[in-house]
């Protein structure tokens, strides 16, 4: 009796503490009710121009204005004027490759979704498990972290990954385009194994790497036949990989070895997948000429990592967008690592450019690269008329840890919540102990 008393009680707290949670918890915001005019803020429209003393206007979610104000003579009758003077004005930025909406704490089983089991799965698709009431995004959007491609992980063939706007009531309006991408984790020929003994990491060589490449080409070569057929029995997993054939889809290829690099992307050309992107690191440099050769972007894992070898410089991962950029080889940056330090993303352009990079080509990295990157370049990714006012405004410069504030932000001209339960236990606990609350 006294057991069942104390789980009942257990139950009743939790239930208490989730109802209490929940009130923190932001309401995804309603559709634009007015047009809205920013006046007087510095614009970067994300392809390299920069307004110092900008117009940026939209109604109904879309755009309708980007001009100069010192030189265009607008008539801003029917809008909501906004001043903004001083302040920046971004699109917002993109992350890609990540697994938010799918995890939430990675060391609970119970509370990620981001792989499924078996090795080869185009068929798995990412966006009918995301979860829009996870704690990530509120945390991204604070940063200006507006639009994330959420992405299956595991195996060789992890599955189908779609983009997400950072905020909305279930995935069927969180989503700004479903299905953009297949990815294929590239075997290793060698793979990492931790010693315990000498506390140090060895290279160990696969074995099973030629039957492995052999299993994922027999995938493509089937897929591609499949597509060819004039009658068939419906498969789902070759059906899924069709997209790579007629564009509709890319083909996202993760690996760490230069050589394995060359040796994917050539399989991919084999069977005629028209777009490839390489998801990697600092082992993509040595390769950057053949990657421009062939046309193929480059999504950067955390810029702020170790190199991945002994005798890299220390500070490659930090010039390598730099790099990459310079050899003519397009670069979108990405994050690795804790799914909670993804809202670091502004500031690993902003270190990019500390170590050689263009600032407004560091934003590229992080909106209109991506865009395009993603395919839903027409939509996002810069601020054009005609385009989604998915946009923000931050007091001084996005890129720095420091300036980083934001003071709007909308998604396809909706206006977004910025506070979260963060900014709530700082708010909370600054009147407890008397500290000024931000």
């Amino acid at each position: 009796m006294i057991r069942t008393m104390k789980k009942l009680l257990i139950i009743i707290l939790t239930t208490c503490l989730s109802l209490k949670i929940q009130a923190q918890v932001p309401v995804p915001a309603g559709p634009q009710a007015e047009a809205i005019l920013l006046q007087g803020g510095i614009a970067h429209l994300g392809n390299g121009r920069v307004i110092k003393n900008s117009l940026i206007g939209f109604d109904d979610g879309k755009i309708t204005l980007v001009a100069d104000a010192t030189t265009a003579k607008i008539d801003v009758a029917g809008y909501k004027i906004i001043d903004i003077s001083g302040q920046h004005v971004y699109p917002g930025f993109i992350l890609p490759n990540s697994q938010v909406g799918l995890s939430e704490v990675s060391s609970i089983r119970a509370m990620s979704d981001n792989q499924e089991t078996g090795g080869l799965n185009p068929s798995v698709r990412s966006l009918v498990a995301y979860n829009t009431d996870s704690e990530v995004p509120p945390t991204l959007r604070f940063n200006g972290i507006l639009l994330a491609e959420s992405t299956p992980t595991g195996g060789f063939i992890s599955g189908t990954s779609s983009v997400m706007k950072m905020d909305g009531w279930n995935w069927e309006d969180a989503v700004e385009k479903a299905d953009v991408g297949i990815h294929m984790n590239w075997p290793n020929r060698q793979n990492r194994h931790f010693d315990f003994a000498t506390f140090t990491i060895k290279n160990v060589k696969n074995d099973k790497y030629d039957s492995q490449v052999e299993m994922i080409s027999k995938l493509f070569e089937d897929a591609l036949a499949y597509g060819k057929s004039p009658s068939k029995i419906r498969n789902l997993k070759l059906e899924a990989l069709q997209g790579l054939f007629d564009g509709s889809k890319a083909l996202f290829i993760h690996t760490r070895a230069t050589k394995e690099i060359v040796e994917s992307v050539t399989m991919a050309e084999k069977y005629e997948v028209k777009r490839i992107v390489l998801v990697a690191g600092t082992n993509a440099l040595p390769v950057a000429a053949f990657l421009k050769q062939h046309n193929i972007p480059v999504v950067l894992q955390s810029v702020h990592s170790q190199p991945d070898r002994p005798g890299m410089d220390v500070d490659l991962p930090y010039r390598l967008p730099a790099e990459l950029s310079k050899a003519g080889v397009m670069v979108a940056l990405s994050h690795n690592g804790m799914l909670a330090l993804a809202r670091n993303l502004p500031f690993y352009a902003g270190t990019a450019v500390a170590y050689g990079m263009k600032k407004e080509d560091a934003i590229k990295s992080i909106t209109s690269n991506p865009a395009k990157i993603l395919g839903i370049d027409s939509k996002v990714g810069t601020l054009e008329e005609g385009k989604e006012a998915t946009l923000f405004v931050s007091k001084g410069d996005a890129l720095d840890i420091r300036t980083n504030i934001l003071t709007h932000a909308y998604i396809q001209g909706r206006t977004v919540t910025l506070d979260g339960r963060q900014q709530a236990l700082y708010k909370r606990y600054s009147k407890k102990y008397g500290f000024p609350a931000k």
